[in-house]
């Protein structure tokens, strides 16, 4: 993989403004943003679930969307690195979805 591409290797539980959770498969990185966020009133909370979590064909699959689909602001430059925004991942159905699903249930999370 080049520079500039993420490897996801942990799983966290996010609590929305709203009071409502979800999963996220992330890594440490994304999880800073996402204390940010709690920081900055974005998120109520966000708390990691797993870590280091099995390389699996699902996880990859699930990673190279991600990768493909957002900016991931840990791999901006560093005067960009101090205002990133919180986004939330879209999960769209089909494989993606099921690959999601399939690390969570590996995992004994959800």
């Amino acid at each position: 993989m080049n520079d500039q591409y993420e490897q996801l290797d942990l799983i966290e539980e996010v609590t929305r403004k709203d009071g409502s959770k979800y999963f996220e498969i992330s890594n440490i990185d994304q999880n800073g943003i996402a204390e940010l966020a709690v920081d900055r009133g974005d998120i109520k909370g966000v708390r990691i679930l797993q870590l280091n979590i099995p390389r699996t064909k699902a996880l990859i699959t699930y990673e190279e969307y991600i990768n493909k689909t957002y900016h991931l602001q840990s791999l901006m430059k560093e005067a960009d690195w101090k205002n990133p925004q919180w986004v939330e991942w879209e999960k769209p159905k089909g494989k993606v979805l099921d690959a999601y699903k399939m690390v969570l249930k590996a995992n004994r999370i959800g």
